[in-house]
């Protein structure tokens, strides 16, 4: 996985989401800041994770930040959708 242009289709969305990235921090950016973690593929670019996110979960993302972890790339993403955190969260069951 390279950070060129590479389109996004279902197969490659799910190797670039990984998992969501869950603790007691995050339970409050969800409420507060419409935000949501992942754990994501090292190599992922923005792009590739914003569309994967469409794909997979069919979310509408306004920003990403990334940084790495001891458990891997993680990607804090803000939602378009002013609930768009908390819907998410609660489909997958962390909330």
């Amino acid at each position: 996985m390279t950070n060129k242009k590479v389109e996004v289709d279902a197969e490659l969305a799910s190797k670039i989401i990984l998992e969501p990235y869950v603790t007691e921090k995050t339970f409050n950016i969800i409420e507060k800041e419409n935000k949501l973690s992942f754990i994501v593929h090292s190599k992922a670019s923005k792009g590739q994770i914003i569309k994967s996110m469409k794909i997979i979960y069919e979310a509408d993302i306004s920003e990403v930040n990334t940084f790495n972890t001891i458990r891997g790339k993680k990607a804090i993403m803000k939602f378009k959708n002013v609930d768009g955190a908390r819907q998410l969260a609660t489909n997958l069951g962390l909330v």
